[in-house]
């Protein structure tokens, strides 16, 4: 069995991750800030200490880095990598702001983007976070940075995940990274990229 690390997982499980994750090998640990989502570890991404050094295979993390910001993503990729065992990889997914303020140049800041199983969103809502919860009060939702596929790829380098994949979606306004701890041959990133990126 593999060990998967969800991070910021909210109400989702492994089933709502990504189909080389839904495989029987994969077990999976949820980790969130928020007590009402029942994660089995209550954490942050800036101190996941409760998560053991080298423990786990495999880390995936879906929208959750544009909530920090931008001082806390070097902090959060730092534990991201401590907790990694060396042959282990993240998979990454965040709005892309590339795709975001193409919409915001045309003056679309309030258009709808795209339906959600939540709702509607606007490019105001991936800046910014998802006005609807917040204005219940889940402040969670917040974002406080954001990134392109070029300066996201940078970063992840930068943190110490020296093979990285990324892809643009701009239709879906989203970018999918996945990076490894180890250098790896291109091959096995592209197997990666293959079991883990939308179709």
């Amino acid at each position: 069995m593999k060990r998967l690390l969800h991070v910021g997982c909210g109400p989702r499980t492994k089933s709502d991750t990504t189909a080389g994750f839904r495989s029987e090998i994969w077990t999976e640990v949820r980790l969130d800030v928020d007590p009402a989502v029942a994660p089995e570890i209550i954490g942050s991404m800036t101190d996941m200490s409760s998560v053991d050094n080298e423990s786990v295979d495999a880390i995936f993390s879906s929208h959750n880095i544009e909530h920090l910001y931008p001082h806390e993503v070097p902090i959060a990729l730092s534990e991201f990598v401590r907790v990694l065992k060396p042959d282990g990889f993240i998979v990454l997914t965040c709005p892309d702001l590339q795709a975001v303020c193409a919409m915001v140049a045309e003056d679309k800041l309030t258009d709808v983007a795209y339906e959600s199983p939540a709702g509607p969103i606007s490019p105001v809502d991936m800046l910014y976070g998802y006005r609807p919860a917040m204005a219940l009060g889940n402040l969670y939702m917040a974002h406080r940075c954001g990134f392109t596929e070029k300066v996201l790829s940078a970063t992840l380098r930068v943190a110490g995940l020296p093979c990285v994949g990324t892809i643009r979606r701009p239709l879906a306004f989203d970018l999918w990274v996945v990076a490894c701890k180890s250098v790896v041959p291109d091959e096995v990133l592209m197997r990666l990229a293959e079991e883990h990126f939308p179709g």
